[in-house]
């Protein structure tokens, strides 16, 4: 015979949360093992000593957990899906009669707590995760991920000329001196010409170097940049793309994970439009003082191609630490053919001519610093190799990053690590 359940509410007299949450529970594990009790001390000075009483510190650090461990984007979801779940009810230490807090008060008890509340909370926890064995310390794993700011690409206005000034400063590096001249000599009407003048250069520059994007669908996505626009509503928030993705305002997150149980040992966040390069020693830093603390040491850095720079290798290389990085574009640690001479500050080809130093210069939009070597015209001209060499060009030119001591080495450990390995 066909079942049919029949459903009555009843009215329960008695009930105990802690026999409906299961023994192996993900939530009533970690309320046994998660102690937060400092946080009383720690937030007391948040707090007076008359009033109505305010959310419980511990309760409001677990809903919180909550929703990075459930990815609830908002705390509306947070007590909204705490309220339906016992095992969480139990986790938070609140009974199923008992009315949970506004979602408005998290936001504002969030608002209240310092920015150094939460970072001692991170301590606390990776501590507690060392004292259990969960943390090596030697090798860590650093990347990094984009962060949907609040903020809509609608709240983008253009920036005020002057103030986007150090962005093109290169460009009216002329007019502004110019200007200067003209301002020791009191000539005011010059200087309004030249600073109209700089206003329709500043224009021009941004035309030539930010196109329309392809397949741009309306005037909001010509033109925006970093340094052309900014947010009314999060001034902190970059535009920023990944490809096949639609721009939009994020921030950068960075992350170092100890790869023995994959613990976050550093989690910290960043301005959207700076290169994961950039943001290395500042990461590796905050790292090494999280474990140090502990008594661990970080030996060995595992990264993917965007951390590599001269500043990052040099701050592996300050702190005696093995990168296993690989090099940005087409790096090539020497030159077939070539010989250099550290000496002498030249490269010498396999006919016995030199290409000597010439100068400093930027690459890839200012991105890295390259040394020029150049050969003589002259030396090349009778050159037999020439055809091969430098086809028709009248001279031989090498490039080399200024940070090519550091990456040679750099890489010189690596495999002297590989083959003993």
């Amino acid at each position: 015979m066909q079942g049919k359940k029949h459903y009555s509410e009843k009215l329960f007299k008695q009930f105990q949360l802690s026999d409906r949450v299961p023994e192996d529970n993900f939530y009533r594990m970690l309320k046994e093992l998660l102690d937060l009790h400092w946080l009383y001390k720690a937030t007391e000075k948040y707090y007076g000593t008359e009033g109505q009483q305010s959310i419980d510190p511990l309760v409001f650090f677990k809903l919180m957990l909550i929703g990075y461990l459930e990815n609830l984007g908002s705390d509306r979801r947070i007590i909204s899906t705490v309220s339906m779940r016992l095992d969480m009810l139990y986790f938070i230490g609140y009974d199923i009669d008992e009315q949970l807090p506004w979602h408005s008060t998290l936001s504002r008890t969030r608002q209240l707590y310092g920015e150094q509340i939460f970072k001692e909370l991170f301590r606390q926890i990776l501590k507690q995760c060392i004292d259990k064995g969960m943390v090596a310390g030697t090798r860590q794993a650093m990347d990094s991920a984009p962060v949907k700011a609040n903020a809509s690409m609608d709240s983008l206005v253009e920036k005020e000329v002057l103030e986007d000034a150090a962005h093109y400063a290169d460009e009216l590096s002329k007019e502004d001196q110019q200007e200067e001249q003209n301002k020791n000599n009191d000539d005011v009407t010059t200087v309004n010409a030249s600073r109209k003048k700089s206003v329709e250069e500043h224009h021009r520059w941004k035309a030539k170097k930010y196109k329309d994007q392809p397949g741009a669908k309306d005037e909001r996505s010509k033109f925006v940049s970093n340094h052309t626009h900014y947010s009314t509503t999060d001034a902190d928030a970059r535009v920023s793309v990944k490809p096949g993705k639609p721009r939009q305002l994020n921030y950068l997150a960075q992350i170092s994970v100890d790869t023995a149980h994959h613990v976050i040992t550093q989690l910290q966040s960043d301005y959207a439009d700076k290169k994961d390069s950039q943001c290395l020693p500042s990461l590796l830093s905050n790292t090494i003082s999280n474990l140090k603390k502990e008594g661990l040491q970080i030996e060995e850095v595992l990264c993917d191609a965007g951390y590599s720079s001269g500043e990052a290798l040099q701050a592996l290389e300050d702190n005696q630490i093995t990168g296993y990085i690989p090099n940005f574009g087409q790096y090539k640690s020497s030159r077939e053919g070539f010989t250099y001479d550290a000496e002498n500050d030249r490269y010498t080809c396999s006919q016995g001519k030199h290409l000597v130093f010439k100068k400093i210069h930027d690459s890839h939009g200012g991105t890295y610093k390259m040394r020029h070597y150049r050969s003589s015209a002259k030396d090349c001209k009778g050159c037999p190799l020439k055809t091969v060499c430098i086809g028709k060009s009248n001279e031989k030119k090498i490039e080399v990053t200024i940070d090519k001591p550091c990456t040679t080495e750099c890489i010189n450990d690596c495999k002297q690590t590989m083959q003993s390995g």
